[in-house]
């Protein structure tokens, strides 16, 4: 009887394991209740909004996907073709792709990188760094935020 026992307890043990299983795979294919979506930079329903007193007139951002309050918010930010971006930094780490113009970015410590349309990069956190659109069209960086979105100017100390 003891045997019969351990082998009703092994068999119920086994099948909840397998609904765990089953249940959980379930669960994994379930359809997420966020939608997916997709932007191009000239996409009527963008809501482009300013940007901070300190960066070019003519600057806009316009919000991707997230909140700018909160963490995790991609993105676009646009500066007008040949305009200068000031010495600046972020609390947030950057992960960067230009979709349009042609970018100089320079980080504090480092060799200025030419960014052209479909160029990677990443800012870290905290790090100084100023821009240049060197391009006759205005520049376009998709920018995700790992942190809430900010831009806090340097003043320049020179005289």
């Amino acid at each position: 009887m003891w045997h019969q026992t351990m082998i009703s307890r092994s068999l119920q043990a086994a099948l909840l394991f397998l609904l765990g299983l089953v249940g959980s795979f379930a669960h994994a294919q379930a359809p997420d209740q966020e939608q997916a979506l997709t932007w191009t930079v000239r996409d009527a329903q963008l809501k482009w909004g300013p940007c901070p007193p300190f960066l070019p007139k003519g600057c806009g951002i316009a919000v991707l996907h997230g909140d700018p309050a909160k963490n995790n918010v991609d993105v676009f930010f646009k500066v007008p073709a040949k305009s200068t971006i000031p010495l600046h930094w972020h609390t947030s780490a950057e992960r960067m792709v230009l979709v349009a113009g042609e970018l100089h970015v320079t980080y504090d410590g480092q060799k200025t990188a030419v960014l052209r349309s479909g160029t990677y990069a990443y800012g870290p956190a905290k790090r100084p760094h100023k821009g240049f659109c060197a391009s006759a069209v205005p520049c376009v960086l998709f920018i995700a935020f790992e942190s809430p979105l900010d831009a806090v100017p340097i003043e320049n100390t020179e005289k």
